[in-house]
């Protein structure tokens, strides 16, 4: 009974012990814990290094062009030719030519002969006729003089009215002879003469397809090719909405190819149709001649169209891509902007800009193939243009 008590006592010393060493544990690896968290948050966190800092916006020269008047001007190309080019081939039944009378790059009047074909058959078969005509005429005036002389008997009752009748119409049918000789012989020296092969009209030789001892018929065709008054011109091939802004009468610059002057021309006539296939049509400049506008040549063609008042930027600020003509422009918050630009001339003073721009942009200088839409850039206006 006395034990008990005693018993009891070390018991609950031993439970107190053991309380404290389960504290002291929890607080170890509590401790534990909170140093390996806080290894944990340095590995991660206190590694770091502060992000770089970002490089500014690149620096890019920009314009306002504003807008100017220009001369509203067309460029093409096209062939030179005769601006009517006359044909001339045998009229007649032809033959043997025995004599060219002219050179390609001679003048020729209304009329002159240019070859001249050989007429020996032609022109016994116009001296039969010659003398056939005589023998008629000869008929003729015999009819004549018995008709006469019957008018003057039957007065006297020596001959009768039927007679007098007979001998008229003889009269009448021997002139109709001679009408008729006369006419054939006509005819064959209508037929002589086509064998001259003359020109039509005034102008210049371009080309020659005959030789003496050729024999040449219709069959030949164009034995000379002859532009009359010498006159040319260009046939500038244009797309449909610039064929649209011309007028019959606008001039026109003409640079022949391998030549280095310009002739001054005017647009005479204006294709009333389009090709459905290159959408183009044909604007024909005529010009004076000179020699050296050579006919099947090439040449560039700039065509006045009036004024227009629109911007105009250096080339140095147009780009194109399969796309198009397009600019860089720099909004307000600096980023870039591709504006989509259709042009008109481009010459030393810069490119006129028929459509795509105001005016009042600013508008990256250069520079602009290292640039991509939405790129911020810091914009400097141009000294030499800020005031334009």
């Amino acid at each position: 009974m006395n034990v008990e008590p005693g018993i009891h006592t070390d018991y609950a010393a031993y439970d107190s012990g053991d309380a404290q060493r389960r504290r002291r544990r929890r607080l170890i690896i509590g401790a534990v814990m909170l140093a390996l968290a806080a290894v944990i948050a340095w590995t991660i966190f206190g590694t770091r290094t502060a992000d770089p800092p970002q490089p500014a916006p690149p620096t890019v020269t920009v314009i306002i062009p504003g807008r100017t008047q220009s001369a509203a001007l067309i460029s093409s190309n096209g062939t030179i030719s005769a601006k009517r080019e006359m044909p001339v081939g045998v009229a007649g039944e032809g033959g043997m030519v025995v004599r060219v009378l002219v050179e390609p790059g001679d003048w020729v009047a209304a009329g002159q002969t240019l070859a001249v074909i050989e007429r020996s058959v032609q022109a016994q078969q116009a001296n039969s006729l010659a003398a056939s005509v005589r023998v008629a005429r000869a008929d003729a005036d015999l009819a004549q003089s018995e008709l006469d002389r019957a008018k003057a008997l039957v007065a006297r009752g020596f001959i009768s009215k039927a007679d007098v009748d007979r001998k008229t119409a003889s009269r009448d049918a021997a002139a109709a002879r001679v009408a008729v000789a006369q006419a054939q012989l006509q005819q064959a020296r209508a037929e002589i003469g086509r064998l001259d092969i003359r020109s039509p009209a005034a102008g210049l030789v371009l080309t020659r397809a005959v030789e003496p001892g050729q024999v040449v018929g219709p069959a030949n065709g164009a034995l000379f090719r002859v532009a009359r008054d010498g006159e040319m011109e260009v046939r500038a091939q244009l797309a449909e909405q610039d064929l649209a802004r011309l007028r019959v009468g606008n001039s026109a610059e003409v640079t022949p190819v391998g030549n280095n002057r310009v002739f001054t021309g005017t647009i005479w006539q204006m294709s009333p149709v389009i090709d459905p296939q290159t959408r183009q049509g044909t604007a024909r400049i005529q010009l004076r001649y000179d020699p050296a506008l050579r006919p099947g040549g090439f040449a560039s063609v700039t065509i006045r169209s009036g004024t227009v008042t629109a911007p105009r930027l250096p080339e140095s600020a147009v780009l194109n891509d399969e796309k198009g003509y397009y600019a860089y422009a720099v909004a307000k918050d600096g980023r870039v902007v591709r504006r989509d630009l259709k042009i008109g001339d481009m010459s030393d003073a810069g490119v006129v800009v028929l459509a795509g721009l105001q005016g009042d942009e600013r508008i990256v200088l250069s520079a602009g193939a290292f640039l991509s839409p939405g790129d911020r850039v810091t914009p400097h206006l141009a000294s030499t243009l800020a005031n334009r």
